[in-house]
């Protein structure tokens, strides 16, 4: 694609306002998590994540069979999590068919301790590796989705959603984050590799089962004021959204309330598996329903 062609596509995304997703038909990706569907999904037509600052959400999508793929990469394992979301895609893709693999890059700013430019880097480098498997449709990242604000930096895009059906990207925001978000941000606070959360075939979404030791000192976090949470566990903590500190908060407790998952949320080693009910909206189902 020609550089003039993306610095195009960018320039569209950039005037774009951001979209209220509602809940219906929505499935959202928190960090260090993946969900890959088809145009077949009876439930799902979007995925979605948002709240990236320095963060990066990519997607992966398969021309031929319309697989794709969102994820919210922060730069944990980025080769390992490239490698697996590709060959994510690639399972649900037809292998004499015709197509090609297109990869969306969208997040990151211009941050004083350039988390950014290096996650944008490690991205671009492991993509770019496979010049004949890809067409690089567009990215957005750092320096380009950067604004300026009384000499303080703050992404322009926050978040983005990808229409299954019509392989439509656009800047997003979510009211809902759920089902279990405090279960799945615990799972990211406690050290969590990158996750799967969606059977396609199936239509179910899979949360867990996920295992973490006591949080550390988390009644210490809990008694500190807004202003050292911000400062102690954001990478960015000028840029943040308004409901950073909620976020964590309501995380910590949900830590302190759980510091033995095996035995308050998961007994059966089993995960929770939620389908979309007729409102299209995320509904859980007993295991032995399944």
């Amino acid at each position: 694609i020609p550089l003039l062609f993306r610095a195009t596509v960018a320039k569209l995304l950039r005037s774009q306002p951001a979209q209220i997703v509602e809940p219906k038909g929505l499935l959202y990706v928190q960090q260090r998590e993946f969900a890959v569907t088809t145009p077949k999904d009876g439930s799902v037509s979007i995925l979605g994540s948002d709240d990236a600052t320095t963060c990066h959400i990519v997607v992966l999508r398969h021309t031929g069979s319309g697989a794709t793929c969102l994820t919210h990469c922060d730069g944990s394992d980025t080769e390992a999590e490239v490698s697996l979301i590709m060959s994510s895609v690639k399972s649900f893709s037809n292998t004499t068919g015709y197509g090609r693999l297109e990869v969306h890059l969208v997040g990151g700013f211009n941050d004083d301790r350039q988390l950014s430019q290096k996650l944008t880097n490690q991205l671009l480098s492991k993509f770019t590796f496979f010049p004949l498997s890809f067409l690089l449709f567009f990215f957005f990242l750092t320096e380009l989705n950067d604004r300026e604000e009384k000499d303080i930096h703050f992404p322009i895009i926050y978040g983005i959603a990808v229409n299954v059906k019509t392989a439509e990207i656009f800047p997003a925001t979510f009211p809902e984050k759920g089902p279990d978000e405090d279960l799945r941000s615990a799972h990211v606070l406690t050290g969590a590799t990158l996750t799967n959360i969606y059977d396609a075939k199936m239509e179910q979404l899979h949360i867990g089962p996920y295992f973490w030791r006591p949080f550390p000192h988390v009644d210490f976090w809990l008694e500190q004021d807004d202003e050292q949470i911000l400062q102690n566990l954001s990478t960015s903590p000028l840029a943040e959204p308004p409901h950073f500190v909620s976020h964590i908060r309501s995380t910590l407790a949900f830590l302190k309330e759980h510091p033995f998952p095996s035995r308050s949320l998961f007994p059966d080693r089993k995960p929770r598996i939620y389908k979309k009910n007729e409102e299209g909206l995320w509904e859980q189902v007993c295991s032995d329903k399944i």
